[in-house]
């Protein structure tokens, strides 16, 4: 298991979404996004927030934990998705 962490909890969210028998639409109304949000976050396109990982985790009926059972400590985060402004700035300078 190579993949960044984001990749892993989404999945995981896609999986319990499923289970509950709700759609996109419906966990997000839970949740206050958009079915679009939600399958951003299903897709690991968008990091979650720690305050939005609560909410879904209340939605879906489990623990926040759950999104993070059994994922090696050694798994990556997806560092390579943004850069902070300072060394998106420098790369720019450098150009």
């Amino acid at each position: 298991m190579d993949e960044p962490v984001e990749y892993v909890v989404g999945r995981r969210l896609r999986r319990r979404r499923r289970l509950m028998g709700l759609t996109q639409s419906e966990l997000g109304v839970l949740c206050g996004v958009s079915f679009q949000q939600v399958q951003k976050y299903e897709s690991a396109h968008t990091r979650l927030s720690v305050g939005m990982l609560w909410k879904l985790a209340c939605a879906l009926e489990v623990d926040v934990s759950y999104f993070f059972a059994d994922v090696p400590r050694a798994l990556p985060a997806n560092e390579g998705r943004r850069l902070p402004a300072a060394e998106t700035l420098a790369s720019a300078n450098a150009a």
